[in-house]
């Protein structure tokens, strides 16, 4: 299949490249046009600017915009949906907030045109690992691109099959998944972002704790201990019940550097965590761990500790993310 892809930074670019692995011809756009010269070097096919884009895809079109949350995708939409026609699919794989996602699915549709959210995890390791891919949006534009939703997601590798799942849908199982209407997407991707925040802060106060009870001056003499916790999270990824890819990447921050030195530890939240907080507080949900664990990047940003070490060297590992520069 053919697919427009926007934004090429550290995931656009990569989702080009696993396409075009799988046999899909993309044609790509960035306003910097390296990582566009990088790409044709790999046979994609490079447009000038959005109306170029446009015109060497063929109808029916399907473009996917991966870029920042907020104004430039909100700009980007809007241009696109001035420049294709009815029958074409507008995509939105960034993080977006499920409520703007309904309201440009309406509007869109008004021309005669689909919108598809997707809910992208993967991060850096997306090339190779694959994206898992939670999709939003009319069932008929799903149909249509699931040869594109395949391409990208992991498939079955070598994951244990899950019990008792005779007669569900195998989607699931291959790393992707339509949710339902526009917005379903991007709400069940925020809602998996606010459980890995959880789960994020569970392993560094877990790794703080350790390393506090080390012979720490002031302890009781019982706290005699040494851990070594580059060891031990070596150790839990051996047949532990907390194996995970986040203690994955845990262990190999820790094996390069036990002190972190690298991160201060100011860690920044991109938004999903917030939204929700806010969708639990809208269905009376309780989420105390999740809230607690946004709380605790909010705290982060004026005082230190290795947990927050932790929780940096684990968002660098996932998702290539930068410590905030100090103010």
């Amino acid at each position: 299949m053919q697919l427009g892809i926007i934004g090429l930074g550290r995931m656009g670019a990569n989702i080009a490249r696993r396409l075009m692995k799988a046999g899909h011809e993309c044609v790509v756009y960035d306003r910097d046009p390296k990582p566009g010269a990088a790409l044709a070097g790999e046979g994609a096919i490079t447009a000038a600017d959005l109306p170029d884009l446009v015109a060497k895809l063929k109808a029916p079109r399907a473009i996917w915009v991966m870029l920042p949350a907020g104004e430039i995708t909100e700009t980007t939409l809007k241009d696109l949906a001035g420049l294709v026609l009815p029958g074409d699919t507008l995509i939105d794989g960034g993080n977006a907030f499920w409520k703007d996602d309904v309201r440009r699915g309406k509007e869109l549709a008004e021309k005669g045109l689909h919108y598809l959210d997707v809910g992208t995890s993967g991060g850096v390791h997306g090339l190779e690992r694959g994206y898992c891919l939670m999709i939003g949006g009319a069932k008929e534009a799903f149909d249509r691109l699931e040869p594109i939703f395949k391409a990208l997601a992991p498939g079955r590798g070598d994951i244990p099959a899950t019990k008792h799942r005779e007669g569900r849908n195998p989607r699931s199982e291959e790393g992707y998944l339509h949710c339902g209407p526009v917005g379903s997407g991007h709400f069940v991707k925020m809602v998996h972002n606010g459980i890995e925040y959880g789960m994020m802060q569970a392993f560094a106060e877990g790794f703080d704790l350790l390393r506090n009870a080390s012979a720490k001056e002031g302890l009781p003499a019982d706290y005699q201990f040494d851990f070594d916790v580059a060891e031990i999270s070596e150790v839990w990824r051996r047949g532990s019940v907390v194996t995970s890819w986040l203690l994955d990447l845990t262990a190999e921050a820790l094996a390069a550097d036990e002190d972190l030195a690298a991160y201060a530890g100011n860690v920044s939240d991109s938004g999903e965590g917030r939204w929700t907080v806010e969708a639990a507080v809208e269905t009376a949900t309780p989420a105390e761990v999740l809230t607690s664990s946004l709380y605790t990047r909010f705290r982060s940003r004026k005082d230190h500790t290795f947990a927050e070490k932790i929780l940096s060297a684990m968002r660098a590992g996932f998702g290539g993310h930068v410590e905030p520069k100090k103010s």
